[in-house]
């Protein structure tokens, strides 16, 4: 009998290729084919990723797509010398960032007690500042995984100045960037070999 069969209301277990597709055999790509990346595909990427969970449902992750060259070039100099190359083969470069003022939206997506709550946060830079940095992290676990789902291939990258790439594209706005990641269908010879992962024995306790 099945997970499913046993559980009342069960989601259903992710199939052998999905699971391979999001996590065992997914891999940090280095180099890119220069195949397109078209709307549709960065479309997808964030419809799937936009309904990670959140504190309160707040979503404070924001995404720049970066894709022209005009783009790249105003971003390539922010970034760490080792991540330039790999980042000006990418089809698409995702600035992903978090929104400090985030509780303005929490009317539309907390009906229930979104005008509490914006008020609440509305003089609390620091305490916004903290839980939209947490909470676009967790988005951002949801955010490869969409990228793996969509068909294509996710090099994250934390090496760049956060300082210079928020003056050069977030200015005068709430955004606050947070991680890099390079998207598109792997190149040639496009991974490291792969690591060892941390023991279950050291990784998980019970209680």
């Amino acid at each position: 009998m099945s997970i499913i069969d046993r559980v009342p209301h069960s989601p259903g277990v992710l199939d052998d290729a999905g699971q391979k597709l999001l996590f065992t055999e997914a891999r940090t790509v280095n180099n890119f084919a220069a195949t397109v990346v078209d709307d549709d595909e960065l479309a997808l990427i964030w419809d799937l990723a936009r309904w990670s969970p959140s504190a309160a449902n707040g979503q404070p992750l924001r995404v720049l797509f970066v894709r022209t060259r005009e783009g790249k070039e105003r971003l390539i100099p922010h970034l760490d010398e080792g991540n330039r190359a790999k980042t000006l083969c990418a089809p698409v470069v995702a600035v992903l960032a978090y929104d400090v003022d985030f509780h303005e939206q929490m009317p539309v997506v907390f009906p229930a007690r979104g005008e509490v709550l914006r008020v609440a946060f509305a003089d609390q830079i620091e305490k916004r500042e903290s839980i939209a940095a947490y909470n676009s992290a967790l988005q951002t676990g949801v955010f490869l995984l969409a990228v793996r789902a969509a068909g294509l291939a996710a090099g994250p990258m934390a090496g760049f100045n956060r300082g210079g790439v928020d003056e050069e594209f977030f200015a005068g706005t709430s955004w606050r960037s947070h991680l890099v990641i390079n998207i598109g269908h792997p190149g040639t010879d496009p991974w490291f070999p792969r690591l060892p992962r941390v023991s279950v024995e050291d990784a998980v306790a019970w209680a």
